[in-house]
């Protein structure tokens, strides 16, 4: 059979390191080994079932069964509106404002593709969600990185920022509640991010995955609640995390009009529709009653508890997230990201997410995700334990 050469575009593509990971787990499964996994952020909670019930009925109705509107439908753009409103008392034109998204991940990616061009520079966080780069690689653009350290609360040092650098890039993607590091942002911060945008004349994507979940009472700061927000920049909300959607495939963008556009452009020319049961759904999910999502804080909270309790009583003394379903755990001395990773799955059966997966900042930490039972994330703390290694 003959082999065709793959384009130069897919050989830019950054190795998927989520399913490295993963291959690493289903290796030592197949050999019989009893493998906890809290590398991957695949939420382990069903869907509420009232969501899924309104699926079920809107799949049965037969507009469904056609082609729905390119852009999505106008009644789900108006939860996305109802949605800001209630949640973060901003308003949102649902013609002008909202794109529909075949999930985070592809809205991310392509937003790249939308607003970069060959040599372009982006501003990206490191540590940092690795998908970033996918979209970055096929516009051909060039990526600069900004360390999110634990002494500045894992927020980017906007005057470590070459001013040069400020003023090439076109693109800043920030991501809070944060995937790895599990920090947050205030008002303040996005305040100065919007001054620093507007100044330096690039587009603000913020990433707002995980926009649901923050620990001891404090909710998440949506960028969108800074004044000018909309000026320079976008958010992107999915519902895989709010309301456990993830195989849904189903997300929103939000913010500036031009943004907007494009994104609805390149997907008319991708995706053309996304089915309408789904779009129904989410509708539902965004408007309707809302207490799943404070139960599910609420587990992700204890889970949280449990774990870094456990984790402290074997003497491995680390931080508690302040939001997301992950924690950032700081690594033993004398180990890299990688050797401890590796000995925990090979020695405790236990599996994490190294740190320099993230970027060459994420060097010295693992992540963990709260994404098991509680009795589960305390046993792997005892197989942790019995390494000895505190």
């Amino acid at each position: 059979m003959r082999t065709f050469e793959q384009s130069e575009m897919l050989k830019r593509l950054p190795e998927q390191f989520f399913a490295k990971l993963a291959k690493k787990a289903q290796r030592l499964e197949e050999q019989g080994y009893d493998i906890i996994n809290l590398g991957q952020g695949n939420p382990d909670l069903p869907t509420p079932e009232h969501i899924v019930k309104d699926l079920q009925i809107a799949a049965e109705d037969p507009v469904n069964h056609k082609y729905s509107p390119f852009q999505g439908f106008e009644y789900l753009k108006g939860a996305v509106a109802e949605f800001y409103e209630r949640e973060y008392d901003v308003s949102i034109n649902p013609d002008e404002e909202v794109a529909i998204l075949f999930g985070a991940k592809a809205g991310l990616v392509e937003l790249s593709q939308c607003l970069l061009n060959k040599g372009d520079v982006a501003l990206l966080p490191d540590p940092g969600y690795p998908d970033y780069l996918s979209g970055i690689a096929m516009a051909e653009a060039e990526s600069t990185f900004m360390p999110l350290l634990k002494e500045n609360d894992f927020l980017p040092d906007y005057d470590a920022v070459p001013t040069d650098v400020l003023e090439k890039a076109k693109v800043m993607f920030l991501n809070y509640p944060n995937n790895p590091t599990a920090g947050t942002a205030s008002k303040q911060f996005f305040d100065e991010t919007i001054e620093r945008a507007k100044s330096h004349h690039f587009c603000v994507v913020h990433d707002f995955a995980y926009g649901s979940l923050g620990f001891d009472g404090k909710k998440p700061q949506s960028y969108l609640q800074s004044a000018g927000a909309k000026d320079v920049g976008v958010e992107i909300y999915t519902l895989s995390k709010t309301y456990n959607m993830a195989g849904w495939r189903i997300a929103f963008a939000v913010g500036n009009s031009s943004v907007i556009e494009s994104l609805n452009l390149i997907q008319d020319h991708l995706h053309v529709s996304l089915f309408g049961a789904i779009q129904h759904a989410a509708a539902h999910a965004l408007t309707g009653d809302q207490s799943a999502v404070q139960q599910l804080l609420d587990i992700y909270e204890k889970r949280r508890n449990c774990f870094i309790a456990a984790l402290h009583q074997i003497g491995w003394k680390v931080d508690a997230p302040n939001g997301t379903f992950f924690a950032w755990l700081k690594v033993p001395k004398g180990y890299t990201s990688e050797q401890f990773a590796d000995l925990l799955l090979e020695k405790a059966n236990v599996l994490v997410a190294p740190g320099n997966g993230f970027g060459t900042t994420g060097e010295g930490y693992v992540r963990a995700g709260l994404l098991d039972s509680e009795e589960n994330l305390e046993e792997a703390a005892r197989r942790i334990g019995k390494l000895g290694i505190w």
